[in-house]
């Protein structure tokens, strides 16, 4: 049997089930303990109203003769795809149907879409990262370079006149930092992109979670963008839908005279078979104005955590980034070691949060805690951190 061996550089556990796995031991020693999660970033609030509606009309329609469907379009149905055509151009980005395609979900697009690019293409990556970005190309042999982001550039790291690479993945706001590109330093990647004759992969997952205007949403607000830039979207943590995975992905036919568009309408004709139609009725909802207006209160929610988290570190005079436009804080961890730093506030104070150490060689020496969770639960979270002896 001949296996693939790229699988052997793999790290032997993917970070967040080895995060998962300790606190699970915690909870099996100590089972009264009062563990709060502030680790995986997965949602706590229920799918808006709005969608809801909307998944119970389309599972009454798959339930009668007249209205059932079997196979959808590859690429999504148009009305979703209509649906999302206008919300970008809600800031001025205009997009053509044919370049949006609906998935399952931005974890599956930002890995799949490798399957169009030569297994020789460079992969650069900025550090520390979401580690799907890295394990994905690993398992599939590239050469991997990184771009250090770090305290002194904001954890916002920039291209130089020596950065060299055909495929270049950027996330904002990142993942796991919570920094924001400007669109100055987002212009210099897409110049840099354009000049390399590069793709870049632009994860756009939080975008609504800015809340500073002055910061684009969309790599597309970039002049040059459409050039170079696949955008990828979800659902997930913006709607709730985490548990029924919706996402979409924009590739823009001036890339390569519209052949990375063809060629991935091509792979998704032989390796998919298009999301549930239910789900893709449940996200149009999201999109009209009342789904926005219900999902931002859902947003508003985690900021409220968010901001809570900052300003408790900002009283402790723990140096952190994020917050203000992400889901995500990235704070300096007292003493150094990310995993050291993890297992103290397990022991301690019984939160989880995730060792930066996991996202990257950069990473050490931070840690991400996530917003989605209840008020209540941060609070009490924020409470346990004031006490802890740092």
């Amino acid at each position: 049997m001949k296996l693939n061996g790229n699988f052997a550089k793999l790290k032997e556990s993917y970070l967040f089930a080895e995060v998962a796995s300790r606190a699970a031991a915690f909870a099996a020693k100590y089972p009264e303990a009062e563990i709060i999660k502030l680790g995986i970033g997965d949602v706590t609030l229920p799918i808006c109203k709005a969608a809801v509606e909307a998944g119970k009309r389309a599972a009454e329609e798959m339930g009668n003769a007249e209205t059932f469907r079997g196979y959808g379009p590859y690429e999504g149905y148009d009305f979703l795809r209509e649906k999302i055509v206008e919300y970008y151009a809600r800031r001025n980005v205009k997009l053509d149907l044919s370049e949006v395609f609906v998935s399952e979900g931005a974890k599956s697009d930002v890995s799949g879409i490798l399957d169009l690019f030569d297994e020789n293409a460079k992969v650069l990556v900025p550090d520390p990262v979401y580690p799907v970005y890295v394990d994905s190309n690993v398992m599939d042999g590239r050469e991997i370079v990184y771009v250090g982001g770090n305290e002194k550039n904001g954890f916002l790291p920039l291209p130089s006149k020596d950065t060299r690479a055909d495929i270049i993945y950027l996330c904002s706001p990142n993942n796991p930092t919570g920094a924001a590109y400007d669109r100055a330093r987002l212009k210099a990647w897409v110049d840099k992109a354009n000049e390399l004759e590069a793709v870049i992969l632009f994860d756009a997952a939080y975008e609504f979670f800015i809340s500073d205007d002055n910061l684009p949403h969309s790599i597309y607000e970039i002049e040059g963008a459409e050039k170079c830039a696949v955008e990828i979207c979800s659902l997930s943590k913006t709607a709730g839908f985490t548990g029924v995975r919706l996402g979409y992905m924009i590739i823009p036919k001036a890339i390569e005279g519209g052949k990375l568009n063809a060629m991935w309408l091509r792979r998704q004709s032989t390796k998919y078979n298009g999301a549930s139609y239910i789900i893709q009725r449940m996200a149009e909802a999201v999109f009209t104005d009342e789904g926005m207006k219900q999902i931002k209160a859902n947003v508003d929610a985690y900021k409220k955590n968010a901001a809570l988290m900052s300003d408790t570190l900002k009283k402790l005079g723990i140096w952190h980034t994020g917050g203000i436009n992400s889901p995500y804080i990235w704070l300096k961890c007292p003493g150094g070691d990310s995993w050291a730093f993890f297992d103290k506030l397990l022991n301690e104070a019984q939160i989880v949060g995730t060792p930066g150490a996991g996202f990257g060689l950069n990473g050490e020496g931070y840690f991400r805690l996530t917003a989605f969770n209840t008020f209540e639960n941060t609070s009490k979270a924020m409470e346990r951190l004031k006490k802890l002896k740092m």
